[in-house]
């Protein structure tokens, strides 16, 4: 039971039933191996709230609490999914997670983020981040009904869209330099994060020291990863699914 788990970016959705039942078979047979499981953002693809009525956000909840028995399951908000409460997680036997969130594992210290504040040439898309993530505008969209919210979440995954569409491959993934600031913020020489969808293992130098960047893959359904790591040694490792 020394093993850490890291997953992000399931994105699920009633659309998506191959990956529910992805993250269904993960939660039965793989997290009950792990000492904890840390979901970095985008858990959902849209989280409208949590009076959520639907059987979708009832059956996710009920997964989710069923696996808390065995394992402990932590959450970071992503992009989609920001206006996921404690109330959800208080329900899912979630710990709600702060963005910005260090872990000892192996002895030492390794920050966890879901990324796309790490995204800072993306000038438009930080400002729309700083709106949705402002109190004010998560109490007037809790404000609205269900069914505007639905709508409202289309409205904005649609924009969205079409503003990345247009933006450059490399706008839209993380600053390096942003990325040095964070890890010397939180004196770590080490970072995982999701959010750009480009997995891989990133080393470089920081203040003339090894340093790592560990980037989560979105899950598919052609098959999807996890990021296992030994809590005694750090060793880390993508698998499938």
């Amino acid at each position: 039971m020394s093993k850490i788990l890291f997953i992000s970016d399931l994105h699920l959705s009633p659309k998506t039933p191959e990956i529910l039942e992805q993250f269904r078979c993960f939660l039965e047979q793989t997290a009950p191996l792990a000492q904890s499981v840390y979901i970095l953002g985008d858990l959902f693809d849209a989280w409208i709230g949590d009076d959520d009525p639907s059987p979708f956000a009832a059956r996710v909840r009920q997964m989710l609490h069923n696996a808390s028995r065995r394992t402990s399951l932590f959450f970071q908000h992503g992009n989609r999914d920001f206006l996921l409460g404690e109330t959800f997680c208080r329900a899912a036997g979630l710990e709600l997670l702060p963005e910005e969130h260090v872990v000892q594992i192996g002895g030492k210290p390794i920050l966890l983020l879901h990324g796309d504040q790490l995204c800072t040439d993306d000038k438009d898309y930080q400002q729309a981040r700083k709106l949705f993530r402002s109190p004010q505008f998560k109490a007037q969209a809790l404000a609205l009904s269900i069914p505007e919210r639905i709508r409202k979440a289309e409205e904005i995954r649609q924009l969205s869209g079409e503003a990345t569409a247009e933006k450059p491959a490399d706008i839209m993934d993380v600053n390096q330099q942003a990325v040095e600031d964070m890890m010397r913020k939180h004196g770590v020489l080490r970072l995982v994060h999701g959010h750009t969808h480009r997995p891989a293992s990133h080393q470089f130098q920081l203040a003339g020291q090894a340093a790592e960047r560990i980037v989560l893959s979105d899950w598919r359904t052609d098959g999807s990863t996890v990021l296992h790591m030994d809590e005694q040694t750090g060793t880390a490792k993508l698998e499938t699914l």
